[in-house]
Order: C-alpha cells, then structure tokens, then sequence
C-alpha cells in the first residue's frame, strides 16, 4: 500500500492526543456498591470471576461430536467489573477474560485465564476501579503513562503468526500462550509503533494477511500484517469526520470504514460522554484502495448506528457488499451497556441484520433481512469472495439484553435457519468452523451459552447447513462464565 506521510512526529502526535484525553478527564464520581444488587436473572451475564479457571473436562449432556472434529475456541470478554464497592461504568470496561474451549475425540475442556494487564494490576493494588474506559471515569490514584496502561484486554482474541493475541479497542495487542493462556505482554510490531492502537476487529485476508485500524478522531492507524505476524506498513489515514467505529470491512481491493453520525466533540474519559449522536449529518461510508490511501470515494447513507459488520466483497461490475447489524441509534452504547452492570435492562433499538450494497455510480443501499441480530460471521476460507451464510445471534426478547438463539441467513435464498436455546439461555457469537468439503453447509457452528437454569455455562456444536435441528453436541460446565464479546477457532 502506499502510505500516507506518517512520520515519527505524526506517530507520536497521534498517540499523544489519545493520552491527553486521559489527562484532561479526571473526575471522580461516587462509588456505587453494584456487586450482587441486580435482581434480574440475566444479570449472571455481567456477574464477576474472582479468579482464573483452572483446566477441567466438561460433561457431556447431549448428542455426540463426530470424532474427526477437533480444535480449540478461544473467547475474550469482560468478567471483573468490581472492586472494593466501586464499579466500572460500563460493560466494555471490566477485565479480559480469555477462555480456552477445546475439542477432540467427542471430548471438551474449559480452562480460563485473565490478561494480566497493568489496569488489573494496578486496580488489585488499590481494591478499586480507577482505570477510564468506554463508561468509566478516571479514578483517584490511577497513573496513566501510556494507552496500554488502561488497556482491558477484553474484545477478542487471533491467532497470529503462532502467537495468540488478546484485543482491545485503544491499545496494544496482548501477547498469550496458547495453552497456558498465561500473559506474556504487550506486543509491539515496531518500536515507534509501540502502544499504539490495534483494533479488536482486523480483517484476514485468504492468504492469512492481516489489515487492522487503530483509534477514532479525525485520523486512524491504519497496520497492513503478514500472515507471519510481520508488520507490512503502517499509516495514519485521515478521515472526514471523527466518528465512533468498532468494526470495519475489506474487500480485494478496498478498505471500508463506516462512519455513522456519533461524533467525538471533545476529549475526555469516560468515551461515551465525548460523543454526540448528530442523525441529520446522516452515514458515510469512505471507501479506500488498498494500493493508495489517496484514492478514496465516500458513500452517503440516512443515519443508523452499527457496532459489528461482516465480510466484504465486490462484484465483477465493481459494486460492494456486506452483512451489518444495524441500530437506530447507539443508544446501547450510550446508556443501556451501563445500566447492565446496575442491574437494569434500559431498551434499545434492537440491531438488524441488514445488507450495504455500494454501487459503481455512487449510490447506497441498505437491504434489510429484518431479523434481531448481532455478531454477522462467515467462512474465513471466502473472505473477500461472495459467501452464502452469514452466521449471528438471535432471539432477542422483552426481559432483557442478551440473545437466546442461533442461526445463519441465506442470502441467495433470503432465508433464515435459527435455532433458539431458550428463554434460560444467554447465547454468544458463534464461530464457524469449516468441514471437510468447499460447501459452507457442510461446516459447523461452536460457541458457548450461559444457562441460567443450571447457573453453569456451556458449549454447542451445530452443523452450519441444519441450525434448525439443533446441537449435534452439546457440553455444561461446571462454573458459569459471564457473556464474552468475541472468539476464534484454531481447528486441530
């Protein structure tokens, strides 16, 4: 790629504005004791783990896994929000959790570790939450050198040049030992690039080569990885507006930012009190060549919030396309992820799964599936290419804020096959994992749920052509894991 000029100075000034964003936002709310005050039976989904979960076999209670599928999935989300009668304000901001699912030979095992990040460390030391993030204020005694001092390590996880790396939206990328999930720290791709941000969302090419961006504002990181872990290039990309953005997509030939009308104002902790939602600026979408950052078009789009976004791809005549789950507004993000961590359900517009279609003459279009959902996935071995399937949770109701079903949509058929667990059961993002043929019904689906019922967690298998029949194999925990963001499976 051709970078734009991205000197020594403009790297440091770019993670320098991040940090004075820090510095100017020292304000201390009162403590709110939040620790099992929540009445709501959900609420075992934003409960804390006080320690590390030591490797165990899990039971088997239905169905049988065929014995040639084997690997592991590794899952990372929040799962310590609480400290000496303080909280974090929010659901994005407790600490990384990273959980390691592994089957082989019709068995599973669980074991999970949490990052052992400087925020946890130094939140530990002080039995309080101090440490900003995306709802949660500076605290008194919190010291702040650098990003990666706040850095949760909470979002995902990617296997990376033999390397597993836990993710997070404002800072490095956490090194971890595969197997003992032990951390072995921040990992730098280049020592000028040190503690800049990595996203929780890169892309993977089909040759495994990896492209990620790295903070909002009026300019992004943008890192271009090699399927070794070697960093390619680096650049800082300008962007039109500084919107909010967690997600992002590529095609063959382009990189796709959605910019929806949640602007940064100002600078400051917590992140989601620095922005306002401005619907009458409406959506852009800035579409770049990966070959020159300074060819760019941008799209225009009525005004959605969106947190998630599938693989693109584009037809032979140009057009671009990709699965979103689509909000109204973010006010999720804004109030509703706080709220969990009281034990309240504030509704929010529900996120739909929606396809963006990008024409060559400049025109935009959202084709709606209509369906609640989260967490759009697909076949990795298609990234870039047209894919059939797209996998997200589903089955949202009244009574709270997490899913309780499956499914994937067809888009050739624009059709749905769901399965739903159950009002007793908090469902997470599904991995797709391939099978043995190039058809993506013949792969399957692993992810884990949360069983209120039982107050243990579980994992499932599903075949990815047949959701509607139901696990093929089905394992219960012994503890229960409050719900993750985001995973990947590393097939044996």
């Amino acid at each position: 790629m051709t970078s734009l000029p991205s000197s020594p100075l403009d790297r440091r000034r770019f993670i320098q504005s991040l940090l004075a964003a820090a510095a100017a936002s020292a304000v201390i709310t009162p403590e709110r004791a939040l620790a099992g005050s929540a009445p709501a039976l959900w609420a075992l989904g934003v409960a804390d783990v006080e320690a590390d979960i030591a490797p165990r076999t899990l039971t088997q209670i239905a169905g049988r896994a065929p014995t040639d599928f084997a690997g592991t999935l590794y899952r990372n989300g929040p799962a310590k929000f609480r400290r000496g009668g303080s909280s974090a304000g929010h659901w994005f901001d407790g600490d990384g959790l990273i959980r390691r699912f592994r089957v082989a030979d019709g068995r599973a095992s669980l074991a999970a570790r949490f990052a052992d990040t400087p925020k946890r460390r130094q939140e530990a030391r002080l039995d309080r939450i101090v440490m900003p993030g995306f709802g949660t204020p500076v605290g008194e005694g919190a010291t702040i050198n650098n990003n990666d001092d706040t850095n949760a390590a909470n979002t995902s996880v990617m296997m990376l040049g033999g390397e597993l790396l836990a993710l997070w939206e404002g800072g490095s990328a956490t090194q971890l030992d595969p197997e003992s999930l032990l951390t072995a720290g921040i990992k730098t791709f280049r020592d000028d690039l040190r503690h800049m941000p990595f996203s929780a969302h890169p892309r993977i090419e089909a040759d495994g080569s990896v492209w990620n961006f790295g903070g909002n504002g009026r300019v992004t990181g943008l890192w271009h990885l090699g399927a070794d872990g070697r960093l390619i290039d680096f650049a800082v990309l300008p962007l039109p507006r500084a919107s909010y953005f967690h997600d992002f997509t590529i095609t063959a030939r382009h990189i796709v930012i959605v910019l929806q009308p949640w602007l940064q104002t100002r600078g400051g902790f917590p992140i989601s009190t620095t922005m306002e939602w401005q619907p009458g600026l409406g959506t852009q979408i800035l579409v770049v060549a990966k070959d020159d950052l300074s060819q760019r078009r941008i799209y225009e789009l009525p005004a959605f919030s969106a947190f998630h976004y599938g693989d693109g791809w584009e037809e032979a005549d140009g057009t671009i396309r990709f699965a979103g789950c689509i909000e109204a507004d973010p006010t999720f993000g804004q109030t509703s992820a706080s709220a969990m961590l009281r034990g309240e359900y504030i509704r929010a517009p529900r996120p739909v799964l929606q396809q963006i279609v990008l024409y060559p003459d400049g025109k935009a279009a959202l084709e709606t599936t209509g369906i609640a959902a989260e967490f759009p996935a697909s076949d990795l071995r298609r990234a870039q290419q047209p894919h059939q399937l797209t996998v997200h949770v589903t089955g949202y109701d009244d009574n709270g804020p997490f899913p309780h079903g499956i499914a994937t949509w067809d888009w050739q058929r624009g059709r749905a096959d769901s399965f739903d667990f159950g009002e007793h059961q908090l469902v997470e993002e599904f991995q797709y994992a391939p099978g043995k043929s190039a058809r993506e019904g013949d792969g399957w689906l692993i992810g884990s749920t949360l069983n209120l019922k039982a107050g243990v967690s579980e994992l499932h298998l599903l075949r990815a052509g047949d959701v509607a029949a139901g696990p093929v194999a089905s394992w219960r925990a012994d503890v229960a894991l409050p719900i993750s963001f985001h995973g990947v499976f590393v097939g044996a």
